[in-house]
């Protein structure tokens, strides 16, 4: 186990910077220890916004946003659209509100929201979620159940999961939406969505 000094400890608690590119669009992010992958952008994320098809004026939501990688990088390809990022942990949204204000983002806001429970709106174009490994299956057929409501007709919802909750995933997608589409499988990482039928 690494031993840190109080010198270090403090600096500990400076928030990190993350620049890198995504979509074609410089980004930065300010993170701290606490939020998920705080040192780089983790591959989930990376690989799902290869597979996004995102229009200037769509309307997104980005569900358990984290520090803002999938909201943001939305937003810059949505100029004339809107987009909204939830997560049920208070410190995920300041970090996303700060890191839009950062990137000058001005059509996207974070809120703090347990899934859709903070989310009256409804007609989205695009709902994306990097799904947690450990979230268990009856929130992700709430999850599931949620974003099809909330889904304009023809509107889809973009997952990452690691490649063990695929199968999961394609069984779920078509319960609920009756489709579903694999992007991309990788050792670790799947991505795949489903579109609400008209």
């Amino acid at each position: 186990m690494a031993h840190y000094s109080r010198e270090q400890i403090a600096a500990l608690k400076n928030d990190l910077l993350i620049e890198d590119t995504l979509c074609g669009f410089p980004m930065k992010f300010h993170t701290t220890w606490g939020l998920f992958s705080p040192k780089a952008i983790d591959d989930g994320s990376i690989m799902l916004l290869k597979y996004l098809n995102i229009k200037p004026t769509d309307k997104c939501l980005d569900l358990g946003c984290g520090y803002g990688v999938l909201g943001l990088s939305m937003a810059k390809q949505a100029p004339q659209g809107e987009v909204i990022m939830v997560d049920k942990d208070y410190l995920a949204v300041e970090y996303a509100n700060r890191n839009a204000k950062l990137n000058k983002l001005p059509n996207t806001q974070a809120r703090l929201s347990n899934g859709f429970s903070q989310v009256p709106e409804t007609e989205f174009d695009i709902i994306v979620s990097n799904i947690p490994a450990k979230v268990g299956n009856e929130l992700l057929y709430i999850f599931l159940d949620d974003a099809c409501k909330c889904l304009k007709p023809g509107g889809t919802f973009y997952v990452v999961t690691i490649t063990g909750l695929r199968n999961f995933m394609k069984t779920g997608f078509k319960e609920i939406f009756g489709n579903y589409k694999k992007h991309k499988q990788g050792p670790a990482y799947t991505v795949a969505s489903a579109t609400k039928e008209a």
